[in-house]
């Protein structure tokens, strides 16, 4: 299975809550971390619900 590298670049201050709360269940809490997940259709669709606050990149495993 394929991995991405999720990263938060730009703070959720702003945001709504339903913004922030899908940033929190994809495993971030604070710019600039990082987190590494499993390339599902579930982590890719909130990616994309808040791709203008994060940077993506592709993983080898």
């Amino acid at each position: 299975m394929a991995k991405i590298k999720i990263t938060l670049v730009k703070s959720v201050i702003g945001y709504s809550e339903q913004q922030r709360r899908t940033v929190r269940s994809l495993g971030l809490n604070k710019t600039g971390r990082s987190v590494i997940q499993n390339d599902t259709p579930d982590i890719l669709g909130k990616v994309k619900s808040v791709a203008h606050l994060l940077k993506v990149e592709e993983v080898e495993s």
